[in-house]
């Protein structure tokens, strides 16, 4: 019998293969080719206190080996979500991690606190990789580049909030372990990583990026390496959980996460390549434990087979 559980903080996992946020919606689109239940978590579409337009259009751009995304989180707004998505994913039988962001600090707490007046999510997963609107006083673009910003943020949510607290990093930094520590320090449970890389792409023909606001997001299996080497530079860094994200397409490429450090990963980009591919990777992973003879799945994590 594979025993695939994991702990992350206060929250049990049946499993740690997870969906990541913006690549899932809030669940609802795919349960017509999955069962949702069977999700190891479901971390939802990011969600801002108040509504975002996001980005101007064109908004995503298929690229070598990836996509490249500038959406701008784009969501109704914390009242919406609260109304029309959190009664449907509380029934799912799942895990749920709810994404949050803010443009001020501030609003990172008030969005979390309001969050758990009548939300009892399993967890709250931080995207610090928002745009500082603050940022002339800031060092940083992002709050996730900046150390001291990241801990004070993820310490004051920390103290609104009941349940699991996960930070998610971005990977546009010169030394991504320093940003793990900060949100140590601040009391996160555990951190995910990566992030999408930023980059852009160019209409040769019309001259013009391709992106509506120019920059994006990268993602999918092209930052696989990237990703891969994040996790175990930071995995030697900490000792909360890692959770890995960045281009996972297979069960084996859910194992090769573990085995750098990573409890759990999430699968983003495979989801829009095929609106089942969550279901198949998760077999192929539990193939790949019975054919290493490996009968818990938490055994993999810093396996790795390389002297420090």
């Amino acid at each position: 019998m594979l025993d695939l559980k994991i702990q992350i903080g206060k929250a049990a996992f049946k499993n740690p293969v997870w969906v990541a946020s913006g690549t899932f919606g809030y669940g609802e689109d795919y349960a017509d080719f999955l069962d949702l239940s069977e999700v190891g978590a479901i971390v939802t579409k990011t969600v801002t206190l108040q509504p975002r337009d996001g980005n101007p259009p064109p908004r995503i751009v298929e690229t070598s080996s990836g996509l490249l995304n500038s959406i701008g989180l784009e969501n109704k707004g914390l009242g919406h979500f609260k109304k029309e998505h959190y009664p449907f994913l509380k029934k799912l039988g799942t895990r749920i991690m709810v994404s949050v962001a803010g443009i001020t600090e501030q609003e990172f707490l008030d969005c979390s606190e309001k969050l758990m007046d009548g939300c009892s999510p399993d967890a709250v997963e931080l995207n610090l990789s928002c745009p500082n609107v603050a940022h002339q006083e800031a060092s940083c673009w992002l709050f996730s580049q900046d150390a001291k910003a990241t801990e004070r943020i993820v310490s004051g949510v920390k103290k609104k909030i009941k349940c699991t607290l996960v930070v998610k990093l971005t990977p546009n930094v010169t030394d991504i372990t320093e940003i793990a520590r900060a949100a140590e320090a601040g009391g996160a449970d555990a951190v995910s990583l990566v992030n999408t890389y930023a980059g852009m792409a160019v209409d040769a023909q019309t001259m013009k990026p391709s992106l509506g606001n120019v920059i994006g997001g990268l993602s999918g299996p092209a930052i696989k390496p990237l990703a891969l080497k994040a996790v175990w530079e930071v995995y030697g860094s900490v000792s909360i959980p890692v959770i890995g994200i960045g281009g996972i397409m297979t069960g084996t490429d859910v194992a090769e996460f573990m085995l750098c450090g990573a409890r759990a990963v999430q699968v983003g980009t495979a989801n829009f390549v095929t609106p089942d591919a969550y279901a198949k990777i998760l077999q192929e992973f539990k193939k790949y434990l019975k054919e290493k003879k490996i009968s818990k799945a938490g055994d993999l994590v810093g396996k790795i087979k390389v002297k420090r």
